[in-house]
């Protein structure tokens, strides 16, 4: 009984230590042990799918270390030192975005990279933290719902960085950015009016898009329609990744035992198709274990931005959780064959470190601005 005691009693005091040095770091517990629960299965499910290549492995486990650090040290940053860097922040990115255009590094017919020595990264990453934290800013010091000369001005905001990056090409980023900037303006509340009235206009501008769209990404939307139309050419990918989940079934066909990832009939299934691995080797059930974990994450980021009391706080806060929910639903949909292809990321899971360290960057900052209130507050 006195072991047993005593056993408790250090439990206890290594739980109030841990509660403590994380309140001192700014850090909220829950939210990061759901991020570790979604990176440590990532990291499972990675080694299958680089076919048990070691190294790349290692290099995911380096590039999270990294974003760890990032979303640490950004946690320290005070919130009103967050507000006046946003539009330093996004006249960088855009800077970064046209030197891409210019000098950027081509890579599979893209040119969306910059090298500075041993260094290679994408600008267009930046703008997924800075257009939401810039059209945050616009609004901290206005009257709420914003008037139509300022949704007129934050679309402005949001659209400058998104051409810019859908001419790389980069359609699917492109998308994400504008959806990050769309996402402050609803939560900003637009009246239903203009959001029909948006909606209308977007919808009007399909054949203009259109026509501006390159070829094979014209060819990503007619396969999203049949991929059959070509399953050799253009509708591989879709038609592949629903085999492989579909041979999954409920269970899956077991760690490092899927036949179309490990015999690569799957293409890029350590990166935009990961999440066909999953169900293809760990089943529904894998894929249900996930989306569960991505629902606790979004789950505790928006009850913190419930929380957090400025206009540019709850703002960013509910941007970066409801962009996450667009990073998952978006892969997982493309993959599945319920959306188009366009080239995004299975969050936190899909192999890449810039796309890793925006990620855990936005939940830094989110980090900051909740727990630094909290201290205030105390």
């Amino acid at each position: 009984m006195l072991y047993e005691e005593g056993e408790y009693s250090t439990t206890r005091r290594t739980l109030t230590a841990s509660a403590v040095l994380l309140r001192r770091l700014h850090l909220d517990g829950p939210l990061l042990a759901a991020l570790a629960a979604v990176s440590a299965f990532g990291l499972f499910v990675l080694y299958s799918a680089t076919g048990e290549n070691f190294a790349q492995w290692l290099r995911q486990v380096e590039y999270l270390v990294l974003a760890v650090v990032t979303l640490v040290a950004l946690a320290q940053v005070p919130p009103a030192w967050l507000r006046r860097i946003s539009p330093l922040l996004y006249a960088a990115g855009v800077v970064l975005l046209i030197v891409v255009a210019v000098h950027g590094t081509v890579g599979k017919g893209a040119q969306r990279w910059l090298t500075v020595g041993p260094v290679r990264f994408q600008p267009s990453e930046i703008m997924k933290l800075a257009v939401p934290m810039m059209c945050a800013w616009y609004l901290h010091e206005r009257p709420l719902p914003p008037t139509l000369r300022d949704v007129l001005a934050l679309l402005a905001i949001i659209v400058v960085p998104a051409v810019l990056i859908a001419k790389q090409p980069d359609l699917g980023t492109a998308l994400l950015v504008a959806s990050a900037g769309i996402l402050v303006l609803f939560l900003a509340g637009l009246s239903v009016f203009v959001i029909v009235a948006g909606l209308a206009a977007l919808g009007a501008a399909v054949p203009v898009a259109w026509h501006f769209m390159h070829d094979y990404q014209r060819q990503r939307v007619l396969m999203f329609l049949d991929p059959a139309q070509d399953p050799l050419g253009a509708g591989y990918h879709s038609i592949q990744s629903q085999i492989a989940i579909g041979s999954g079934g409920v269970f899956g066909k077991g760690w490092m035992n899927g036949s179309q990832a490990q015999l690569e009939f799957l293409p890029e299934r350590s990166t935009d198709f990961i999440f066909a691995v999953i169900g293809e080797e760990l089943g529904l059930l894998g894929q249900l274990f996930l989306i569960a974990l991505y629902l606790t994450v979004i789950g505790r980021a928006l009850y913190l931005a419930s929380e957090t009391q400025d206009t540019y706080g709850r703002l960013v806060c509910g941007s970066f959780a409801l962009t996450f929910f667009v990073y998952a639903f978006v892969n997982s949909g493309m993959v599945s064959g319920i959306l188009p292809v366009v080239g995004v990321p299975l969050p936190l899971v899909s192999y890449g470190g810039t796309a890793l360290v925006t990620l855990l960057a936005s939940f830094g900052v989110l980090m900051s601005l909740n727990r630094h209130r909290k201290l205030v507050g105390a």
